[in-house]
């Protein structure tokens, strides 16, 4: 079987954003699977060129923190003039036959793999066009109204309804035309209105844990916080953290947050750091004394709770970070209060810095869910395949025909 996955970005060496280590942790796994993929999508300035089985549609500046004052206004008002969510815009670079002929460079294909809403939002017929396999990694219009009930300026806060308006058509939309629908966390199928819909497949993701990397007892600094901070629903919770977590720390805990920001805030305390967006999550991760899992909002999986847990990291975590994941290791405090969070800080800080053993081999947890992710893309493709009017495709394990991906994940004790 041989696919195009439709992105808007092509893979770029190291996985550093939740987006793209999920594109990476799904790519690999329809390739375990035997299927021929080509990726289409568009590059960063400065990413590495195109490779061999990758379409390359033009090179894009997609972050508002490294666009200008001038770009921000042509995408909102080139939004505004079609219709279009601002996000979605920023990709509508090809008319119809010009995006096509660059498609074709793929060759026959059997179906689309359309990876989140921004590319069937911007060129609408790729959700008609092929028979396709659609890949929700948040419930858009959910996280967009939370944007807007967070905006602090009345300006923002209508671009925000806006955006969540489009967002919940152009979703319902694609769910209705697609084959399969793969969400990130089984509470997404509620949210897209697909709990009852066999089309509706969840996936479990795996960062790749190599599992082969020992504790060299190296800490950079006490709490860790990685994240995409130019998205929303992140900085809120990074804010939430900031502001009424920092605090109610004791003053020599070091915090460093990693990841892209737009406006990191000013006048932060002494022990407080931006370090930007660093060559190896993992690496910044593993030199945490602890991990601060701030989430309080948004929909999807939060990739950096996978990743803490795989690596076997002592954390603090909020109940929203903790979507998707079925045993808490013992190595975690879960608490959504701001004292609470912080005395779970301060309580592993103390232990770690005093020797304890607070690290966990991770390396359980990681093949579940390495397991439960294949499992699902196994059954999604089956899926396709009846839909699409395909042979059964030979080379699925027995796990295509399990009912949902949970059920070939135990439940993990630790």
């Amino acid at each position: 079987m041989h696919l195009l996955f439709l992105s808007s970005l092509l893979p770029d060496g190291v996985a550093t954003t939740g987006f793209e280590i999920a594109n990476a942790a799904i790519i690999a796994a329809y390739r375990r699977q035997g299927v021929r993929l080509t990726i289409a999508g568009f590059r960063r300035d400065g990413a590495r060129p195109a490779e061999d089985g990758e379409i390359d549609l033009g090179t894009i500046v997609l972050e508002n923190a490294a666009a200008t004052s001038r770009q921000k206004a042509l995408w909102l008002l080139g939004a505004l003039a079609s219709g279009r969510t601002v996000s979605a815009e920023k990709l509508a670079r090809h008319s119809r036959d010009s995006l096509m002929r660059r498609l074709a460079e793929a060759g026959p294909i059997d179906g689309f793999v359309l990876n989140s809403v921004q590319m069937p939002i911007a060129y609408p017929f790729l959700a008609t066009d092929k028979p396709s396999i659609f890949i929700a990694h948040n419930v858009e219009h959910r996280s967009a109204g939370e944007n807007a009930a967070n905006a602090a300026d009345p300006v923002n806060r209508l671009l925000y309804r806006r955006e969540a308006r489009i967002l919940r058509r152009e979703e319902a939309r694609i769910c209705r035309e697609a084959a399969v629908v793969h969400t990130l966390s089984g509470d997404d199928r509620i949210g897209l209105g697909l709990a009852a819909d066999n089309r509706a497949v969840p996936l479990a993701l795996s960062i790749g844990r190599d599992g082969a990397t020992a504790d060299d007892g190296k800490r950079q600094h006490d709490v860790g916080l990685i994240g995409t901070w130019s998205w929303a629903p992140n900085r809120v919770g990074l804010d939430w953290f900031l502001e009424r977590v920092v605090p109610l720390l004791p003053a020599d805990v070091t915090v460093a947050i990693a990841g892209r920001i737009d406006g990191p805030p000013q006048n932060m305390p002494a022990n407080v750091r931006f370090v930007g967006r660093v060559p190896d999550a993992q690496d910044f991760v593993r030199g945490s004394r602890v991990v601060a899992l701030a989430t309080k909002g948004g929909t999807g999986v939060q990739l950096k709770t996978i990743e803490t847990f795989e690596e076997g990291l002592p954390a603090v975590a909020t109940p929203a970070a903790l979507r998707g994941i079925d045993a808490v290791p013992d190595n975690v405090r879960v608490a959504d209060d701001p004292q609470a969070f912080a005395d779970g800080i301060a309580e592993l800080v103390a232990a770690e810095r005093a020797g304890g053993e607070l690290r966990l081999d991770g390396a359980r947890f990681a093949a579940r869910q390495l397991a439960a992710l294949d499992a699902g893309i196994a059954r999604g493709l089956a899926i396709f395949a009846a839909a699409a009017g395909k042979p059964s495709l030979t080379m699925l394990p027995d796990c295509a025909r399990a009912a949902e991906p949970s059920e070939v994940v135990e439940r993990i004790s630790w």
